[in-house]
C-alpha cells in the first residue's frame, strides 16, 4: 500500500475535501500483510468527532471490519485525491450494515492532473451507441485518462463526432480490483498507424472522449492516474 504520507502530499484542512452524504470513499486496509481496497459510501460526520461509512459490499458479500483497525481512505475531489488515515470505532451490521470511523488528525492531498495519460495494454469493445451489443467490435486501448482513450484495431473504429460506447475491465491498484467500464463517449480523431514489419497490417488508431461516467468509473480513472503519478511515472505518455 502507498501511504499517503509522501512528498506528492500536503497537508489541507478537513473542510477543503468538501465531504457529501453519499460521497465515494476508497478503504485500504492490510490484511495478512497484504493491502485490500473497498469502496463505499460517506453518510456523514460530526467534525472533530467521528465519521460514518456504510460497510462496503463485494459481489454480494459484505465485507467484516473489527474494532481499533487501521483503515487509510482515499477522497477524490476532482482536482485533488484527498487521504487520510482512521480508526474503526464500532460496526453496526443489521439492519444499519455501518461502521463509526474515528475523525482524522490530518489530511493530505496531491493535485491530479487530469489531462495526464497513462500508458495501458487493456482489451476492450466499442459500439455505436444505439447498436448495443449487436454492433461490438474488438479494440485494444493503448492509454486513458479521466477525459478520454486511444484505441487501436485492425479496422475502422469509426468516424469523427460519432458516438459510441467503449466497454472494458481495468484494474486497480492495490489487490488487482476489477472495475468494469461501459462509458458513452464521442470519437475526437481517427487515424492509421503504419505497421511495425513489412509483413503486419496498418493498425487503425482512434482517440474517444468520454462523456458520461458514473462515480465508480470516474473514481477508477482518477486511482489509475494517481497511481501512475506517484508510483509508476513511466506509464505517463
Amino acid at each position: 500500500m502507498t501511504d499517503f504520507a509522501t512528498n506528492n502530499f500536503a497537508p489541507i484542512p478537513f473542510e477543503e475535501m468538501n465531504l457529501q452524504v453519499g460521497t465515494r470513499l476508497q478503504i485500504m486496509v492490510v490484511r495478512d500483510q497484504k493491502p485490500t481496497q473497498y469502496f463505499t459510501t460517506l453518510i456523514g460526520y460530526v467534525k472533530d468527532e467521528y465519521m460514518l461509512m456504510k460497510i462496503p459490499v463485494e459481489h454480494g458479500v459484505l465485507m467484516s471490519f473489527h474494532e481499533g483497525e487501521k483503515l487509510t481512505i482515499r477522497v477524490f475531489t476532482g482536482v485533488k485525491v484527498c487521504s487520510f488515515n482512521t480508526f474503526v470505532e464500532r460496526v453496526f451490521m443489521h439492519p444499519y450494515f455501518y461502521a463509526h470511523l474515528t475523525f482524522p488528525k490530518s489530511v493530505r492531498a496531491a493535485s491530479l492532473r487530469m489531462a495526464m495519460r497513462v500508458k495501458v495494454d487493456i482489451a476492450g469493445t466499442i459500439a455505436p451507441r444505439e447498436a448495443g451489443a449487436a454492433g461490438q467490435m474488438p479494440v485494444r486501448i493503448d492509454n486513458l485518462s479521466i477525459s478520454g482513450a486511444l484505441l487501436e484495431s485492425s479496422g475502422e473504429i469509426g468516424k469523427r463526432d460519432d458516438n459510441v460506447v467503449l466497454s472494458f475491465v481495468l484494474p486497480i491498484q492495490p489487490g488487482n480490483h476489477e472495475v468494469p467500464i461501459s462509458a458513452q463517449a464521442r470519437i475526437c480523431n481517427t487515424g492509421l498507424r503504419k505497421a511495425s514489419a513489412p509483413n503486419k497490417p496498418d493498425i487503425h488508431v482512434c482517440g474517444v472522449q468520454f462523456v458520461a461516467l458514473d462515480s465508480m468509473q470516474e473514481m477508477a480513472l482518477q486511482n489509475l492516474t494517481y497511481e501512475a503519478q506517484i508510483g509508476d511515472r513511466h506509464k505517463l505518455v
